[in-house]
């Protein structure tokens, strides 16, 4: 499946670029009266979700195009490479089935000719085993009290999935819970997650596939000393932490039991982890019957993505035209804009599933892309955003193509909230992408120079995301999508989106600058100029 012409030198990129002329400044208001029925042709719906791409800059054609060009770059056969659980992930030589994680018992995925769902689901069931312990108060702290405080320790995907979830279901979770997540090394962060809490009432989860990531451990480290600084008991960490993890020998060696270790595999990358057993958070919170519901979300979009034709197959279609946008559109960019204040990390999370994905600068094969890959997500819910930075989106230099995320029902019915909310959603893409002329401007009364500042460009693309409502099923059903999607461009961009070598060099370096910045003695230094001043003036500082 190697694609060893460069992509841009492929008759079908070359199609598209032709075709990108042709289209030149083509404004979406002449898009739409060309073409009444724009809105039903460019609508596309599965897995509970419905995605309105009418307001993307794109044609018939421009769709067709892409499609061939996403054939011609293996696609089909990429997808369903990783679906058999062949390695896709070449520079680490593994599989990667995130999709496995959500497959029903009656599936049968391989990996090295071994089936893995039955281990998938041996996890699940220790899982919804334990988080009923803890939500029912059959789970003992070491006094004997009941818990009632769940701290996760972890960091990137161990951290931003579990958050984004329990943020984004908490109208599900138990309430006599508290739940909190602990990723940063800095001190402050577990410092504020635990000053008010229970030694006695609180698990601690600890999330590290080889247990020994630098931050993670530093952090169980100090809450396991604050816990038994309370308590006074070695043997209290048995009944306080639980592991996520595969490193028994470590997970022993800290103190926690390996009955209480919840395992995963090496073909689950961490930004795809969310609901294997670093999910165990989530299901802690929202409980096992909700999480199932979440999985189902995942496994319809899963299958969505797998039998739909491409024409029609939501992640396929929307990562193309995220990848016309970046690529052709120079739209280096991406805003994720939900409409729903349960939904306020969704944007971090989709910064490292996108960008720790698809920021790759060679392919496959080692060699240089010649193409931009990699568009930068960022965003914040609506209507805050729009107090914000949507100036800049809509009359600032560069060109934002925005995901507007929205539900028909709310979740916290209260007066006209969700009227207005929802009135905001449609507005903004409206606004984005038809604008308002200088003679609109001039018909409201306003004159002179004043006129240019009102004008409003528009033919900013935007695609409008919606469901019933937010459950677990739909969440999952969402997340999914962003993965495909992710997995789409990178098909075509012909790299790997499932290492990431990028993230390495700054940890190999932070071990040896954290070593001079504490040794005892001024040591002999032997970096640039500027990283050697900055130590120096850091010890002199702190000391």
């Amino acid at each position: 499946m190697a694609n060893n012409t460069p992509l841009t030198a492929t008759p079908q990129w070359k199609a598209l670029e032709a075709h990108r002329a042709a289209l030149g400044s083509t404004h979406l208001r002449a898009l739409f009266a060309q073409d009444p029925g724009r809105a039903q042709r460019f609508t596309f719906e599965a897995a509970g979700l419905t995605a309105d791409a009418s307001k993307q800059r794109i044609t018939a054609e421009t769709l067709t195009l892409l499609l061939q060009l996403a054939e011609a770059r293996g696609l089909t056969a990429k997808r369903d490479a990783m679906f058999r659980g062949e390695a896709i992930n070449t520079t680490e030589k593994r599989a990667v089935l995130h999709v496995a994680l959500r497959a029903p018992k009656t599936s049968r995925i391989e990996v090295d000719g071994a089936d893995v769902v039955p281990q998938v689901h041996e996890v699940l069931s220790r899982m919804r085993a334990f988080a009923t312990a803890v939500r029912t108060g059959t789970w003992k702290g070491h006094t004997g009290q009941r818990i009632t405080a769940i701290v996760n320790i972890g960091i990137g995907g161990s951290d931003l999935g579990p958050v984004m979830a329990y943020e984004a279901l908490r109208f599900y979770a138990q309430r006599d819970l508290t739940v909190r997540f602990v990723s940063n090394v800095d001190g402050a962060d577990l410092a504020e997650a635990v000053r008010d809490l229970d030694p006695a009432r609180t698990l601690f989860i600890v999330a590290s596939k080889t247990f020994t990531t630098q931050e993670t451990m530093e952090n169980a480290g100090s809450a396991r000393r604050w816990l038994l600084a309370a308590l006074k008991d070695e043997q209290a960490v048995a009944r306080h932490f639980v592991a996520v993890s595969t490193n028994e020998a470590e997970v022993r060696r800290f103190g926690i039991d390996p009955a209480n270790m919840f395992g995963f595999w090496d073909w689950v990358g961490g930004r795809y982890s969310m609901i294997s057993a670093i999910g165990l958070s989530t299901m802690v919170a929202i409980g096992p019957e909700h999480y199932d519901a979440l999985l189902g979300g995942f496994h319809a979009m899963d299958e969505h993505f797998r039998t739909a034709p491409l024409e029609k197959n939501l992640p396929v279609v929307l990562g193309l035209v995220g990848l016309w946008n970046n690529d052709f559109l120079g739209a280096a960019s991406v805003a994720v804009l939900p409409y729903e204040q349960y939904l306020k990390r969704f944007p971090a999370y989709l910064q490292q599933l996108t960008m720790e994905s698809n920021g790759k600068s060679v392919t496959l094969e080692g060699e240089a892309v010649s193409a931009p890959t990699g568009p930068i997500y960022w965003g914040e819910p609506g209507t805050n955003g729009q107090h914000s930075f949507y100036q800049l989106i809509h009359q600032g230099t560069r060109v934002v193509p925005c995901d507007f995320i929205g539900f028909c029902q709310s979740l916290q019915p209260l007066g006209r909230h969700h009227a207005l909310l929802l009135a905001n959603l449609v507005a903004q893409g409206e606004a984005l992408a038809f604008g308002k002329t200088a003679e609109q401007v001039k018909a409201e009364g306003v004159t002179g120079a004043l006129v240019n500042h009102k004008v409003f460009e528009g033919n900013r693309p935007s695609t409008t995301i919606l469901a019933d409502r937010l459950t677990p099923a739909v969440l999952g059903s969402l997340v999914a999508l962003y993965e495909h999607q992710t997995f789409v461009q990178a098909a075509v961009w012909g790299i790997n989106a499932f290492d990431q070598w990028g993230v390495e060099l700054g940890k190999v370096l932070a071990k040896a600058v954290a070593s001079e910045l504490e040794a005892a003695k001024e040591p002999t230094l032997a970096h640039d100029g500027s990283t050697n001043a900055l130590i120096r003036h850091l010890r002199a500082r702190r000391a």
